[in-house]
């Protein structure tokens, strides 16, 4: 069966999850943790490659300040908690988005779980963190000008291979299948460059709630699916043709 080689997950539902039970939304963010451990454990079974999780967009620090403030700390706690063991595993972890706006020691503390787990390939797990597609296209836009204006550049040299190279997760070959849990069909400002042809995958499914069976079904329902990018099906099932993956 075909297994995507990356895949891309928004972790939706953890304040529902908690809402319905008359929980502090911070409640249902706890148990999502558990859900992410899960996420990896699939992946590493799986032999997936990549994996990159939503876990605090840029629009999210307009949150109740409360909220936000807890979230840092879940942050903080986790990155104590499981990067020790997440590297022993073979995981390596790495994060995008603005990190200058987190706090000092939220930083340090990233810096160090890349630095210790940079020698890791068995699986990249990239946390999405303050960050944005649009603001991910804007700071490619800004390296490419910079470039033009110090005349390492030119302006016509600019093709989306050169806008690719600058783009978050530019090492990494782009999102195989995307997940989101919760409910919406919508992808919410996340990795809009490189989700061109991506395959997604919407589940009613809260993300605290999220198990190994419901992953099992994304797979099986992407292994079903045809890949074209943009040419036929004939083209795509001729065996001569290259492939686009």
């Amino acid at each position: 069966m075909r297994v995507p080689r990356h895949l891309a997950v928004i972790m939706d539902g953890n304040g529902r999850w908690a809402e319905r039970r008359r929980r502090p939304r911070v409640i249902g963010h706890r148990a999502g943790a558990r859900s992410v451990n899960l996420c990896i454990d699939f992946c590493l079974e799986q032999g997936i490659e990549a994996l990159t999780l939503f876990a605090f967009s840029s629009e999210n620090w307009g949150r109740p300040e409360e909220e936000v403030g807890a979230l840092m700390k879940l942050f903080l706690n986790a990155l104590d908690r499981e990067v020790e063991e997440l590297g022993r595993r073979g995981v390596r972890i790495r994060f995008i988005g603005e990190r200058e706006r987190f706090g000092a020691v939220l930083r340090e503390k990233m810096d160090t779980a890349e630095a210790s787990t940079r020698q890791h390939r068995r699986l990249t797990l990239s946390i999405a963190a303050s960050y944005g597609g649009r603001q991910d296209m804007a700071a490619a836009a800004r390296s490419l000008a910079r470039d033009v204006a110090e005349g390492k550049l030119r302006p016509e040299d600019i093709d989306e291979a050169a806008v690719a190279a600058r783009m978050a997760l530019a090492d990494l070959p782009p999102p195989d299948l995307f997940i989101r849990t919760g409910g919406d069909h919508r992808i919410s400002n996340f990795l809009l460059w490189q989700l061109a042809y991506t395959e997604l995958w919407f589940t009613e499914t809260l993300w605290p709630e999220l198990d190994a069976a419901t992953l099992r079904r994304a797979l099986d329902d992407y292994a079903q699916r045809e890949r074209r990018f943009g040419l036929t099906g004939a083209q795509v099932a001729a065996p001569s043709a290259p492939s686009a993956e």
